[in-house]
């Protein structure tokens, strides 16, 4: 596949209350074509997030933004453009970060996290030095990832988005 040059599409998912930020790399070609984030259908984003927050696993994007706020996330991408083949983030060239002051202007945020290895490089590199803002490394929700983090793996470390109050604590 040919590389491409690509602007987000999405606006940032985040109200006054979001506390903890997720941050992708970029929307892949099947996630633009749905009209919102990680909407490839193998991809185990939502039912991850349904789970740790033992809600239904949301089937539209109003239900999803609502899981997002309701349980005070944050949703945006690391990449604002870049060039790309198709979703293999390891083609990624040209990367212009977005602005994430968007959000912290707005929103209390207290940790951000990153979806996948790329999502994290990407962030130490072109948005770190600025923000002077560490993010926590997430494995990614990827179909491509399922060998290295089945379900249960995936959950147990993801279960580190929950806030101490989600937790009983």
């Amino acid at each position: 596949m040919k590389p491409q040059v690509v602007t987000h599409a999405f606006a940032p998912v985040y109200d006054r209350h979001s506390r903890l930020l997720i941050l992708g790399t970029m929307p892949s070609p099947q996630s633009v074509k749905n009209g919102f984030y990680y909407s490839h259908p193998q991809n185990r984003f939502w039912p991850l997030l349904a789970a740790l927050y033992n809600e239904p696993v949301p089937q539209n994007v109003q239900a999803k933004t609502s899981l997002v706020l309701k349980h005070n996330l944050a949703l945006w991408d690391v990449l604002a453009k870049c060039e790309i083949a198709g979703a293999a983030d390891a083609s990624i060239r040209q990367a212009v970060p977005n602005d994430l002051s968007i959000i912290l202007k707005e929103a209390p945020i207290e940790r951000i996290f990153t979806t996948g290895k790329t999502a994290y490089n990407l962030f130490q590199k072109h948005i770190a030095p600025q923000l002077h803002r560490e993010a926590v490394y997430l494995p990614s929700t990827s179909p491509a990832n399922q060998a290295l983090f089945p379900w249960d793996k995936l959950l147990a470390v993801w279960r580190q988005i929950l806030l101490p109050e989600t937790l009983g604590e």
